[in-house]
């Protein structure tokens, strides 16, 4: 009982303290923000341990990231090796380069040494290899290795993001030899839930849980318990292929290898669950022509980023607007047509959004292949013929109405339908295509969807117009 109320009062006083920490809203309070900028001015060493030494990680990143950028620095200066340099991997990219690189690398150096394999490559990843070098040739030889090793992997890939520290044992020990092996050796991991099973040669043959080892007699062989490995990941291999087998298995941590199914590391829960977020808002951020952007880059980094979609951008519209200058006259006769054009291209633009954004996340978790590709298209083909038909009767009663003529909302319901059902095709199609030209979808197909819909939009509309008054 002494134990769970000990346990309690940690657990209370941590929600005290998350609460003093953050506002209803999850911002970081302005009271909190206010002291610990005082106490930064003031160089008050001794508040600012007190306050900010016992944060976890995240706590600590979203501090840093809502100071400003002089307090930030200030900050680690005054925190010295008090600093915990894991909160590095909770902000964002140039708030992290910006601290870093007013740092020297003997400081550095100290503090990665610290840290779990994955926590340093992330913060080293950034830096040029120069000051790379610099700092690797500080750490013992076993370490610099390690972490070498995983730098000079490719980035976004599984090597790059696995953990250097593991447990590996052959699998002639006994279970008792291995819970020895765990109690006595100081440089094995902090945490870890799985022990790896390897040859003389240190390829993998198999894995025992922590569960199975502590279930099982001490005379028990490892190998009698082992499993094999069927989910080993490859170090070279994707890391949002890595995250796709945690999900569908369901594991809670890997072995990787290399190119000879020699054992390097292990990837764990914890890392795959930032590789699915930064996939999922890099995937966003590609959909809508921004980029690899931080919330943190400057005016001129952020403008950079932007200008080449806005570009494309422009190149369509032109394309649309040459569309519209094939029918001025018609719009010259018929003002009421310039009116109701942008309701016709933007209704598509909307329908092709919605579709082309269901494509591209199903092939980005690949529900989507050539096996279900023409039943899911045929099922959008079916949505837009509806919707078409259902927002053509609504605008064009509208149409009618507003300027008096039947004639006008008859035109402006069957461009209705034809932007839609064509909107559904570009949006399922278009990414399709550009995945199987090995070209990212939410990158590329926002910008040709989006000109798709304007250019059959205001063509059906300006074209059944510029027909049907011809003939009365």
């Amino acid at each position: 009982m002494e134990g769970q109320d000990t346990e309690t009062t940690g657990a209370m006083a941590a929600d005290e303290r998350h609460a003093d920490i953050y506002g209803e809203d999850g911002a970081v309070r302005s009271a909190f923000l206010a002291q610990i900028g005082a106490a930064v001015a003031d160089r008050d060493t001794l508040t600012l341990k007190r306050e900010v030494g016992d944060l976890h990680q995240s706590e600590l990143g979203d501090l840093i990231e809502a100071l400003h950028p002089e307090q930030r620095r200030a900050l680690v200066e005054l925190l010295g090796s008090d600093f915990d340099f894991s909160a590095l991997t909770e902000v964002d990219e140039a708030i992290r380069l910006d601290i870093v690189d007013n740092l020297p690398n003997e400081q550095i150096a100290q503090a990665v040494q610290e840290l779990d394999s994955d926590d340093a490559v992330y913060i080293l990843e950034d830096l040029d290899r120069e000051d790379q070098d610099e700092i690797l040739s500080q750490l013992p030889f076993t370490e610099r290795i390690r972490l070498r090793r995983a730098l000079d992997y490719p980035e976004e890939t599984a090597g790059r993001r696995m953990q250097t520290e593991f447990v590996a044992v052959p699998p002639f020990w006994t279970v008792g030899q291995t819970i020895d092996y765990m109690r006595e050796d100081n440089n094995l991991p902090d945490r870890f839930s799985q022990i790896f099973v390897i040859d003389p040669s240190f390829k993998l043959v198999g894995a025992v849980d922590l569960d199975q080892i502590l279930r099982a007699k001490r005379a028990v062989k490892v190998e009698d318990i082992m499993r094999e490995t069927r989910h080993a990941i490859p170090a070279t291999m994707d890391q949002e292929e890595a995250a796709r087998e945690f999900e569908q298995y369901n594991l809670l941590s890997a072995a990787v290898v290399d190119e000879n199914e020699r054992l390097v590391g292990v990837l764990t829960i914890d890392d795959v669950v930032d590789v699915i977020q930064q996939e999922a808002e890099e995937d966003i951020m590609r959909m809508g022509g921004v980029g690899d952007e931080e919330l943190s880059d400057t005016v001129l980094a952020t403008s950079r980023s932007r200008v080449p979609w806005l570009l494309v951008n422009l190149l369509t519209a032109f394309l649309a607007a040459a569309v519209i200058g094939l029918f001025d006259r018609t719009i010259e006769h018929i003002v009421a047509l310039a009116v109701l054009m942008p309701i016709v291209a933007g209704m598509g633009g909307n329908a092709g959004s919605q579709t082309m954004t269901v494509t591209v996340r199903a092939l980005a978790t690949r529900d989507l292949d050539i096996y279900n590709a023409a039943r899911i298209v045929r099922r959008e083909l079916g949505v837009g013929f509806i919707n078409g038909i259902v927002f053509a009767v609504l605008i064009g009663t509208v149409a009618g109405i507003w300027f008096h003529n039947a004639n006008l909302g008859g035109i402006i319901a069957a461009a209705m339908i034809i932007n839609m059902f064509a909107a559904a095709l570009a949006g399922i199609l278009i990414p399709l295509v550009l995945d199987r030209l090995k070209i990212d979808p939410a990158v590329a197909s926002a910008v040709f969807v989006t000109t798709v819909t304007d250019v059959v939009g205001f063509f059906a509309f300006l074209g059944l117009a510029t027909w049907w008054f011809s003939i009365r």
